[in-house]
């Protein structure tokens, strides 16, 4: 018997059978931030009419219908969460209500056609001390409620055009932070000013509800010189620590947490932990040592921040609380005191998941886990790697698995893992630098999910075995037409699997993915309409987020996926580092009785 097991058995049963009971819910715990209480409906024009999708709440009896109002007209009553007004007249308003309810005060659904754009106000460009001009783009996006108007806002990073690799030296323009009501309302900007570096592993900011108040706060790394959305500078506002290569090697360096509605800041620490020593991170130019990540975790029945640097040698990991309005630190991971087997087993990205089942979260740190009370839980020891996936890929055994691959030429080119205890339960043979790995339930005729990388040119099943040809697209997954499994998204566009080869299903147009490369999107969640991912990227010119909404109908009925705890927190923490999709804590197919 192994530990999940023996804490399933200890727990009282009666919560047990009454979750089971309950239809339509999420496993408990509840969740620490549910989504906003609007049915977020949204009305988009197609050919020959309208298409209507809303939230169901995991809170509504399983047999609840829906009213569809247009004009303040009933007119259809859904058992489901989508709807096509077939001869609907263009830009009707709509709103949707459960059968019975008065439709007087419901929120009027958002109505667009194919696309929603939300206006952007571009940062001024620059110069450097050494005379390079640079311009900005919009770049990762996060949403929370800010300021408890049930609806979502937008934060957006900023990227200047000279933003940097570690490995690269030379000035950067300062990273930027935005937060934009749907409607293009600019909320706040925070400037992180000079002494923040700007590039892919120096600012992982996150969007979350700490204190339990209603309203998400926004987190980061600050420094001397960082201004906040209200005006006000943190630190020594003259300072400037840049070497002559651009680098920042030296000065504080703080975690600041601003207020969401404002920017803010609401309260400032010392960020742990400090660089000190440059070569104890691997090297002495600063590369490993301003390797950053972020994620939130629920860690005793609080919405924790964590934070972390370093995972190609040492490795620190700090969760931080804030329910009390300051930040305090609950713990520390440090690999120089865990133990030398703990250096050099992260990623360029983490996962946060409650794998051994007890109501907490651990930290899936790359090749190694933490569990919530900052021990190390598990580790397979093999190395650092780009990509990470951690969900419930094989709905035939307990508990959930981890995905990965490797970079290390000595070590398994990818593998899949038990979750709770770290359990090798396949891997692939040493592959080298491994870039890119996926996993998901993409394909209908194979139960449970699917895995692919770089280094194979097969697809492989949960259990490890050879079942076809992998897709070329090796990036991010969406759910997007009516069934329960998962398309292709890469660059900007969605394309569906087939073991005769990927079927174009949409393209997005006039807009640019993010991060080089890596071809992401600025965003990809659960944010309106039904359960169902919207996609959201920048313009080709930055001057506007364009929020994309399947228009696929679909008999399959489920609550927001921001309903799980594991996925909202997936949300918050995609974009750190090398952006990876969401993963529920749960197998859709199975939820949705499939």
């Amino acid at each position: 018997m192994d530990s999940r097991q023996r804490k399933l058995l200890s727990r009282p049963l009666f919560p047990l059978i009454t979750a089971a009971m309950l239809p339509l819910t999420w496993p408990a715990p509840a969740p620490a931030a549910p989504p906003p209480a609007d049915r977020a409906a949204v009305a988009i024009d197609r050919d020959g009419g309208t298409f209507v999708s809303w939230r169901r709440f995991g809170s509504d009896p399983a047999e609840a219908g829906f009213d569809v109002y247009r004009d303040g007209t009933l007119v259809s009553t859904q058992r489901g969460t989508s709807f096509f007004d077939a001869g609907a007249p263009p830009h009707a308003r709509y709103s949707v209500v459960p059968a019975g309810v008065s439709a007087r005060d419901a929120a009027p659904a958002r109505t667009f056609a194919d696309h929603l754009d939300i206006p952007l106000q571009i940062p001024e460009g620059g110069t450097t001390p050494s005379g390079e001009t640079y311009t900005y783009s919009a770049n990762d996006v996060s949403v929370g409620d800010l300021d408890a108007d049930g609806q979502y806002e937008y934060v957006v990073k900023w990227d200047p055009s000279n933003s940097k690799d570690n490995s690269q030296p030379g000035y950067t323009g300062n990273a930027v932070v935005d937060a934009y009501e749907a409607d293009g309302t600019r909320l706040w900007r925070i400037d992180l000013g000079r002494n923040i570096r700007a590039g892919a592993h120096y600012t992982q900011f996150q969007v979350y509800d700490y204190d339990g108040d209603g309203r998400d706060e926004v987190a980061m790394k600050t420094a001397d010189g960082t201004v906040d959305g209200a005006g006000t500078p943190i630190g020594d506002a003259e300072a400037d620590h840049r070497n002559a290569d651009g680098f920042v090697l030296e000065g504080p360096e703080f975690l600041t947490v601003f207020d969401g509605a404002t920017g803010a800041a609401r309260h400032t620490t010392d960020f742990i932990p400090p660089r000190g020593d440059l070569a104890d991170w691997g090297d002495d130019t600063g590369n490993r040592a301003d390797r950053f990540l972020a994620a939130t975790a629920q860690i005793g029945g609080r919405s924790a921040l964590i934070e972390a640097r370093g995972y190609y040698t040492r490795t620190v990991v700090t969760a931080w609380d804030f329910s009390d309005g300051t930040l305090q630190p609950l713990w520390t991971f440090d690999s120089d005191v865990a133990g030398e087997q703990y250096a050099g087993q992260g990623n360029h990205n983490l996962s946060v998941a409650d794998v051994d089942e007890d109501g907490n979260d651990e930290i899936v740190y790359g090749a190694m886990a933490l569990d919530d009370t900052g021990k190390a839980l598990w580790n397979t020891g093999f190395g650092h790697g780009d990509a990470l996936h951690v969900g419930d890929f094989a709905p035939d055994r307990p508990g959930q698995e981890v995905f990965k691959v490797d970079e290390d030429e000595t070590q398994p080119g990818s593998w899949l893992a038990d979750a709770a205890t770290g359990e090798v339960l396949w891997q692939t043979a040493p592959a080298g630098d491994n870039g890119r790995g996926v996993a998901g339930d993409i394909w209908a005729d194979n139960p449970g999910a699917e895995h692919w990388s770089a280094a194979e040119p097969e697809l492989r099943d949960s259990a490890g075995n050879e079942i076809g040809p992998r897709p070329e697209s090796m990036n991010f997954l969406v759910w997007w037409d009516g069934d329960t499994t998962r398309e292709l998204l890469d660059d900007t566009h969605v394309d569906e699997y087939s073991p005769d080869g990927e079927q174009r299903v949409q393209d997005f147009e006039g807009v640019a993915s993010n991060n080089g490369t890596k071809a992401t999107p600025a965003l990809s969640a659960d944010l309106m309409g039904d359960w169902r991912e919207e996609v959201v990227y920048r313009t080709t010119d930055s001057s506007a987020l364009r929020v994309f909404s399947t228009t696929e109908p679909t008999d399959v009925s489920l609550p927001s996926l921001m309903e799980d705890r594991q996925y909202r927190q997936a949300v918050a923490w995609q974009n750190t580092a090398y952006n990876q999709p969401p993963h529920p804590s749960f197998d859709l197919a199975s939820r949705a009785g499939r």
